[in-house]
This record gives C-alpha cells, sequence and structure tokens, in this order.
C-alpha cells in the first residue's frame, strides 16, 4: 500500500507526528525531554495506514508499545490494530524498519514493564490509575 498514514485526532500527537514528519527523525520530538518512537499501524476494521508516536521503550534491538492510555480504563484504538495486524513500521531517529508486535505476559511482560517505566516513570501511575492491566507488545 502506498497510501499516508492518517495523523491522529489529538492534537498533541498529532502535532508531534507532524513534527516527525516534517524533519525526517524521531529526534526531534519528545515528552519530558525522553524519546518517543513512531510506529506505524494498520487499522483493524479500515486497513488504512496510522501513525502512533509513543515513548521509546528498546531493549537489544527490540521495542515495546505500552498501551497505556494514560491510565484510562479502556484500551487505545491502536491496541486493537496491532492484535490485528501485527506488522508494524518502527521508525527510531531517522531509521525505519517493519517488526512484528506480539503481546507478551507473565515474566516477560515484568521484564518489559520494568523497561517502560525506567523509561517513562509517569508509566507506573498510570497503571495505578487504571483497574485493567495496561498490555504490553515487544516488536522484533
Amino acid at each position: 500500500m502506498s497510501e499516508t498514514p492518517e495523523l491522529s485526532p489529538v492534537d498533541w500527537v498529532r502535532e508531534q507526528t507532524q513534527k516527525i514528519l516534517e524533519t525526517g527523525s524521531t529526534d526531534s520530538v519528545g515528552i519530558d525531554g525522553r524519546d518517543v518512537v513512531l510506529f506505524t499501524t494498520t487499522g483493524a476494521k479500515s486497513g488504512k495506514k496510522r501513525y502512533v508516536p509513543l515513548m521509546r521503550v528498546e531493549s537489544d534491538g527490540k521495542y515495546a508499545m505500552v498501551a497505556s492510555k494514560g491510565g484510562a480504563p479502556d484500551h487505545p484504538a491502536w491496541y486493537f490494530n496491532v492484535k490485528a495486524h501485527p506488522e508494524v513500521v518502527v521508525q527510531d531517529g531517522d531509521s525505519s524498519r517493519v517488526m512484528t508486535a506480539r503481546e507478551v505476559s507473565g515474566e516477560e511482560r515484568a521484564r518489559w514493564w520494568t523497561l517502560a517505566v525506567a523509561a517513562f516513570p509517569p508509566y507506573a501511575e498510570y497503571q495505578q490509575n487504571t483497574e485493567r492491566q495496561i498490555p504490553v507488545f515487544v516488536l522484533e
């Protein structure tokens, strides 16, 4: 597909994404001085490509996508897209590659959750603010 991915309807997310696209690199964008990665997912129902900037959680060339939605009671829309279409484009800095996502659980999730909280400490508060266990995908 050569279609242009859709931008988020959420202002601050759209603005982050536009800055990444304008500069060609995620290095130009961060939250509280912490790096982000730009993921391109495929809509579960629509099949449309969608941009999703998330905090950079990386270990040994693998990345995590943390479906926190700021501690909301429901999963972010992109969670269902990744479940349906696990092939995701990952842009870190000015480098992009296609990776395959899988939701992790148990000890593997615990290890990635620790890395996620180290990368972005508010994740711990987000988990306290919701009854759902925040899902984590590992992309490799």
